[in-house]
């Protein structure tokens, strides 16, 4: 990543994680919170222009990239685990980027501390129920009835092929061709690496108890108002269409941009997107 730099932080529960820092820590913070199945890589392009405004916090989640598995799997945690690395580096207010698996993360340390929230960036971050179309319905069965069956129905997608989908999924076939690399390689290396996939069901399974917290969230929305920049792309084949509007609805001054790209949005729009939040956070900073 460039002008990047890799550390690594021991948590006081024994495990490492991953992270890049860019830019002066002088500046406004902003941590990047990356979604299933990336790691801290999807934000490459937009670094160099967001570190020119902000202090840049991307962190691999735990069990994503390079960061270890937590001894337990759950959005809380993970939020517990990024709040440290957040008080380790002594960071105060920070805006947020939320993405995907992200949100779940990125929710629990803005409602810890509301007031340390400058702004929250979306990107493809589901936090309402009009998010789910009927392609969640395996999952939604394994929310409500976990046994063996259903997990085989709503882990389906954790293959290679599922893997190259979050890419490549509903997107048109001339914004496809923008993707360059072959990222979905490396995520799926990382997922197959001992341990990964059981954290992954994990996840998924525990994806339900953030969707039971969804009013809390829509309240604490509701009574904070924090300023919000959306950048959503709109062939997303796993959040409808409809989320934005429920997004727009919960935070009325949000600015929102529906961009021709899909759910890994960075891929296709970086330079768009990082205009849009160079902009975004330098017209709150005045």
């Amino acid at each position: 990543m460039r002008t990047a730099t890799r550390q690594r932080l021991r948590l006081s529960g024994g495990s490492d994680l991953s992270y890049f820092t860019a830019g002066e820590a002088s500046k406004p913070a902003l941590l990047l919170l990356h979604g299933f199945p990336t790691s801290a890589q999807t934000f490459r392009d937009v670094v160099p222009e967001l570190s020119q405004v902000a202090y840049v916090i991307a962190p691999d989640l735990p069990g994503f990239g390079e960061s270890d598995v937590l001894p337990t799997v759950s959005f809380p945690a993970y939020g517990e685990a990024i709040s440290e690395l957040l008080a380790r580096l002594e960071i105060g207010p920070r805006y947020i980027y939320l993405h995907d698996f992200g949100a779940p993360v990125g929710f629990h340390i803005a409602m810890q501390a509301p007031e340390r929230v400058l702004g929250l960036i979306v990107q493809n971050a589901n936090a309402h129920r009009s998010g789910f179309g009927p392609q969640w319905a395996d999952t939604q069965a394994f929310w409500a009835q976990p046994n063996a069956k259903t997990e085989a129905a709503a882990t389906s997608h954790l293959t290679f092929e599922g893997t190259k989908y979050q890419y490549f999924g509903n997107v048109p076939s001339d914004v496809a061709a923008r993707i360059s690399g072959e990222g979905w390689k490396e995520d799926w290396r990382v997922m197959s690496l001992p341990g990964r996939m059981g954290m992954h069901r994990a996840l998924l399974l525990d994806y339900g108890n953030y969707v039971a917290r969804f009013d809390a969230i829509a309240e604490y929305l509701k009574r904070r108002q924090p300023p919000a920049l959306m950048l959503w792309g709109r062939h997303d084949p796993f959040f409808d269409i409809a989320e934005t509007l429920s997004w727009m609805q919960a935070l009325p001054r949000m600015e929102a941009h529906i961009l021709d790209a899909g759910h890994l949005m960075l891929e296709t729009h970086a330079g768009a997107a990082a205009s849009l939040m160079v902009e975004f956070i330098g017209r709150k900073q005045r």
